[in-house]
């Protein structure tokens, strides 16, 4: 029966409906680096000035940090939440759609983002491209770029074959053990320059420089480098030359295999890997887009004020490299890393010093 209002006698029922949380710009832990066996080649820069505002463990006090793995799902060394200490690969394959945006397909990233700093010469190494025939299937290829952060004066990287190099006359070397140095391109390089780094690419970086490096690694894969050579130097147990350790190992076969034969070499190969960044906005604040390297998209923001820009609606991260950066009020100081939620629809920054971000 109904009352005097038409409405149903029945007592009416309440529905409680939970409230909805979007995931928010997150820190990740900041002391995400590789030992000294590892990467002894390393230095102090990583620890001392690039996260000089933050704590380092007195054991770092003693070591070098070659590498910092500022956005990594990669099992060898993952990022973790900085308030929880929770895997950033649990957290995305937990809640993809929020976190992935139009990548949640995958529920993981292909991005891996380092910090490097080269003390010493990094080997001469090279990069298989993705699905190459002799690549197991648990393993990828690994393009990278390289955005120059600082350097000693007249430091520089060497990029690609020269010229007069061929397949034959670089095998001769290696297998005679010989200096090879003058088989490659040497470019000295200053605050700023990026390059891009394809697979089939022959490069090290050297003495006195400091890197971002972006990668791309398929999601539950592991990336792939081949070491050609590596300066002749011998380490002991814990990384630190010795000349009467051992030597590094070496792929010379897999790496003659991997390396591009068919291209340009010298001043031209060169010139094909360097990107040239372009202005998005200036103003108290500069935005950039610095490089793409295929699907994966880097630009830079500098100077000191406020900026908004659109949410790539996938994840992102930014990597404070200078002072400190504010995405409403998540907050990160230099040598530390924020993600972004896909669902953040626009990145409202408060920006004083620089920062990069990446995304696909």
């Amino acid at each position: 029966m109904a009352n005097a209002e038409g409405a149903c006698s029945h007592p009416a029922r309440i529905i409680t409906v939970a409230a909805v949380t979007r995931p928010r710009p997150e820190l990740l832990r900041w002391d995400n680096w590789t030992p000294s066996t590892r990467t002894p080649w390393g230095g102090r820069t990583i620890p001392d000035r690039m996260k000089a505002e933050l704590p380092v463990d007195e054991a770092l006090r003693v070591g070098v940090v070659g590498e910092s793995w500022e956005l990594s799902v990669d099992p060898s060394f993952p990022s973790r939440l900085a308030r929880d200490g929770r895997l950033l690969s649990d957290v995305l394959a937990a809640e993809p759609e929020p976190w992935l945006g139009r990548e949640a397909a995958t529920r993981s990233t292909p991005m891996l983002v380092k910090l490097l700093d080269a003390k010493e010469n990094l080997s001469v190494q090279v990069h298989p491209e993705d699905g190459a025939e002799w690549l197991e299937p648990t393993e990828s290829g690994k393009p990278e770029a390289w955005v120059v952060l600082d350097r000693v004066p007249g430091a520089g990287i060497w990029l690609g074959l020269a010229d007069g190099i061929d397949h034959d006359t670089l095998a001769r070397k290696l297998v005679a053990h010989d200096d090879i140095r003058d088989a490659l391109n040497f470019v000295t390089v200053e605050p700023g320059d990026a390059f891009i780094i394809e697979a089939g690419t022959v490069h090290a970086v050297g003495a006195g420089v400091t890197l971002l490096e972006p990668q791309l690694v398929r999601p539950g894969k592991s990336g792939i480098t081949y070491r050609f050579w590596d300066w002749g130097r011998r380490y002991d147990a814990a990384g630190r030359l010795d000349p009467r350790g051992e030597l590094r190992p070496l792929h010379v076969e897999q790496s003659l295999r991997t390396a591009r034969w068919d291209g340009l070499f010298g001043a031209d190969f060169v010139a094909s890997c360097r990107a040239t960044p372009h202005e998005l906005s200036g103003g108290d604040v500069r935005h950039e887009h610095v490089l793409r390297l295929h699907e994966l998209v880097l630009e830079r923001v500098s100077g000191r004020g406020a900026i908004g820009i659109a949410g790539p609606g996938t994840l992102a991260a930014l990597i404070v490299t200078q002072g400190r950066l504010a995405v409403g009020d998540a907050t990160a100081v230099g040598g530390q890393t924020l993600v972004i939620p896909a669902a953040l629809e626009a990145l409202d920054l408060t920006v004083d010093g620089e920062a990069f971000i990446v995304h696909l």
